[in-house]
C-alpha cells in the first residue's frame, strides 16, 4: 500500500513539474478511486470534490497556443495542421453524429474513465464511399479536442518506402505515445487488404501484421483514426482491433439540401426551389454536392450577380452526376 501511495505522490510531482494539469488531476482521481476501494469513502468524496472545485476555478491561460510540429523522420511521414472545423460544420446522419459525440465525450472524460480502470474510445475505423466526410471527421475530432491533426497517406507511404514501411509505421506509432494528437491514417485499405488474398506478398503481410501490433499498443490520449473507401477489402482481423467502426453513406435528400445550403450561405438563395434541387442530388456524395454548389455560386458571381437560380444549381448538380457516370 505504501509503495502504491509513493508512486502516486511521485506521479503528482512529475505532473506538476511538467505543467501537466490533466495528468495531475488524473493521478488525483486514481488516488480517490483507490481510497474508495479501501473503504475510505469520505476521503474519496473529499478528493473528488476538491478536484471538481479546482477545475471549475481554473483561470484560462493567456498567451499563444503552442504549435506542435513533427520533427526528424516523422516530418517526412505525416502532414500536420490545427483544424478549425467542428462537428457542427458537418452534415451527418444522426447515427454517425451520435457515434462521434460519444468519442468526444469519452476523450474529454478520459481521466475519470481511467481512474476506474477504463479507457476511452481511441481506435476508430471510418468506412464508406469517397467524399462522405471521413477525412473531414478526423479534422473535426482534432478541432473539437484542441489537438493537432497528423495525417498519414498510407498509399504514398508504402510506395515511397517500399521495404521500409513497417519501420516507418513504428516511428509514427511511437510518436502517438510522445505527442498527443489525432492521427489519421487515410487510404487505409492500402495496408488493410486481406492477408489471405491470392495476390498477397510477404511484404504486405508484414506491413499489416506490424500495423495490428502497433495499434494494440496505442495509448488512449492520442486517438488513431483509420479511413477507407473500400471496407470489403479489409482483413476481418482489423475490425476487431478498433474500439468503434463508423459507417458513412451518401447523403439522403434532406442532408443534400443541408450541404447545398451550407455552401451557398453567402449567396442569395431566396429564389431557389430546394425541392427541385433535391430531386437532382441522388447518388452524389457530400464532396460532389459541395463542388456543384461552388460551381453555381461562381457562375453567378462572374456574371455580376449575387443570387443563385434553381436552373443554375440543377445544371451544376447534373454536371456532377454526369461526371460520376463517366
Amino acid at each position: 500500500m505504501l509503495a502504491a501511495s509513493a508512486d502516486h505522490v511521485k506521479a503528482l510531482v512529475r505532473a506538476h513539474a511538467a505543467g501537466d494539469e490533466e495528468g495531475f488531476y488524473a493521478v488525483a482521481l486514481q488516488m480517490a478511486a483507490k481510497a474508495a476501494r479501501q473503504g475510505h469513502n469520505r476521503l474519496a468524496a473529499e478528493l473528488r470534490d476538491l478536484i471538481d472545485r479546482a477545475k471549475a476555478e481554473q483561470v484560462p491561460q493567456v498567451g499563444p497556443t503552442p504549435v506542435i510540429r513533427p520533427k526528424g523522420e516523422l516530418a517526412e511521414l505525416v502532414t500536420a495542421e490545427y483544424p478549425q472545423v467542428r462537428l457542427r460544420d458537418m452534415t451527418l446522419s444522426k447515427t454517425v453524429r451520435a457515434a462521434l459525440q460519444r468519442i468526444l465525450h469519452e476523450q474529454r472524460q478520459r481521466a475519470r474513465l481511467e481512474s476506474y480502470g477504463f479507457e476511452p474510445i481511441h481506435r476508430v475505423l471510418l468506412v464508406g464511399p469517397p467524399g462522405t466526410g471521413k477525412s473531414m471527421t478526423g479534422a473535426a475530432l482534432a478541432g473539437e479536442l484542441g489537438l493537432p491533426l497528423f495525417t498519414v497517406r498510407l498509399d504514398g507511404l508504402i510506395s515511397r518506402f517500399m521495404g521500409e514501411t513497417a519501420a516507418k509505421l513504428r516511428i509514427i506509432f511511437e510518436a502517438t505515445k510522445k505527442t498527443r494528437a489525432v492521427y489519421l491514417f487515410d487510404e487505409f485499405d492500402a495496408i488493410g487488404a486481406e492477408r489471405t488474398a491470392a495476390n498477397d506478398v510477404g511484404e504486405a503481410r508484414r506491413i499489416l501484421n506490424s500495423f495490428l501490433l502497433f495499434l494494440d499498443e496505442t495509448r488512449p490520449e492520442s486517438p488513431v483514426i483509420a479511413a477507407t473507401n473500400h471496407p470489403q477489402l479489409l482483413d476481418r482481423a482489423l475490425f476487431r482491433r478498433f474500439d468503434s467502426v463508423i459507417a458513412y453513406d451518401l447523403p439522403d435528400r434532406g442532408q443534400a439540401k443541408e450541404v447545398l445550403r451550407r455552401r451557398l450561405q453567402m449567396m442569395d438563395t431566396t429564389e431557389v426551389d430546394w425541392s427541385a434541387a433535391e430531386s437532382h442530388s441522388a447518388g452524389l456524395s457530400h464532396a460532389e454536392l459541395v463542388r456543384a454548389a461552388e460551381s453555381a455560386a461562381k457562375d453567378a458571381i462572374l456574371r455580376g450577380e449575387e443570387a443563385v437560380s434553381t436552373a443554375a444549381l440543377i445544371a451544376a448538380l447534373n454536371e456532377r452526376a454526369s461526371a460520376r457516370r463517366e
